[in-house]
């Protein structure tokens, strides 16, 4: 028995020596070269999370930040249409509403430095700190009545129309003339009222005396019995008459485009720009390569003889002036002798008021 049992305590001490001497050691040694490798490898997700973490950060920052910061409160713009600069502008700091001033001529004398419009509306809910354009007068653009002595009537009337073009209420306003004959050239101003130098304080009314021209002389009644189209051109751009010219076609022993009767007069002088009466026996259709005829327009009462014109713009060639005259409005009549298809224009003061074309 007792062999037995150091037998089998032999054999398990020689089954643990086996083991043990059969067990591999441990490997000690560290490797430098693998571990900087991984290292190097993980560099850039290490950056990532850091950025990751960064923009993470300055998020909830900014969050935070505007959940936290309160925006401007709004406010009740003002009404401050009618009020002078200094009181708007009190007005506007108290609501903390910047102004945006610009400038503007009123037609209200005495009203300069007044508020005239702004911008947002009376009333309107904007936030403080929010801009309001309000436009301040500057005055009146003129305070005064100028001298108008010497000046043309129709340049008056001109400058006044620009000085207060866009005013719904000009400050100056012409009266209906009064004109009288006087050796000054027609349209004149000879006298006004009130004065030059009158002061301003609301529209005024200007009332003015003008020259009709010299009209001391008078004219000779001309027998035009037998004159030509041409003839008669040349006789209206002279005289200081006015023409009334009617037409029937020529018939019997009558001169086709010629002159066949006349208003008679009881005196060899008449008054400068007197309307004399003319009757013309024109052909029909055609004659001499010319059309004949009676260009007739009704344009506007003139107390005083302005200047007129008719131009030919033929078919072909160059345009001419058929007659340039001197006529006080009313009913104005001019033969013409054109080749067909030639368009008449007429002129009066510099602004064309009709236009014909001769078929």
């Amino acid at each position: 028995m007792d062999d037995n049992k150091d037998y089998e305590t032999e054999t398990k001490s020689s089954k643990i020596k086996n083991i043990f001497k059969n067990k591999k050691k441990p490997n000690l040694k560290v490797n430098f070269s693998e571990s900087y490798d991984n290292f190097q490898t993980s560099i850039p997700a290490f950056l990532g999370i850091c950025l990751c973490a960064f923009a993470l950060m300055c998020f909830a920052a900014f969050a935070i930040f505007f959940m936290n910061v309160k925006g401007p409160e709004k406010v009740l713009v003002p009404n401050v249409v009618g009020k002078n600069l200094e009181d708007a502008l009190l007005e506007m700091q108290v609501k903390e509403l910047y102004p945006k001033i610009s400038l503007r001529y009123s037609d209200i004398p005495g009203d300069e430095g007044t508020i005239l419009d702004q911008s947002p509306d009376a009333g309107a809910i904007v936030k403080g700190y929010s801009r309001v354009s309000l436009v301040v007068s500057r005055g009146v653009i003129v305070d005064k009545v100028d001298e108008y002595t010497g000046m043309n009537i129709e340049d008056l009337r001109m400058k006044l129309q620009t000085l207060f073009a866009g005013q719904t209420k000009p400050l100056i306003v012409l009266a209906e003339p009064e004109y009288k004959p006087d050796v000054s050239d027609a349209g004149t101003i000879l006298e006004q009222d009130p004065p030059a130098g009158t002061k301003i304080s609301e529209p005024v009314t200007v009332q003015l005396v003008v020259s009709r021209g010299p009209n001391y002389e008078n004219t000779k009644a001309p027998y035009l019995i037998g004159q030509s189209v041409n003839d008669l051109l040349q006789i209206i751009t002279r005289s200081k008459l006015v023409f009334d010219i009617t037409s029937h076609k020529a018939a019997g022993d009558e001169k086709p485009g010629t002159v066949v009767d006349q208003q008679a007069f009881d005196s060899e002088f008449v008054p400068n720009y007197t309307r004399v009466t003319l009757e013309m026996a024109l052909p029909s259709g055609e004659y001499n390569d010319n059309i004949y005829g009676i260009y007739q327009e009704k344009v506007a009462d003139y107390p005083y003889p302005v200047p007129m014109k008719i131009e030919a713009y033929p078919a072909e060639g160059d345009s001419y002036t058929l007659l340039s005259f001197n006529h006080p409005g009313g009913n104005v009549t001019v033969p013409y002798a054109v080749p067909k298809g030639t368009t008449l224009e007429l002129t009066v003061v510099n602004k064309v008021v009709s236009k014909k074309t001769v078929n």
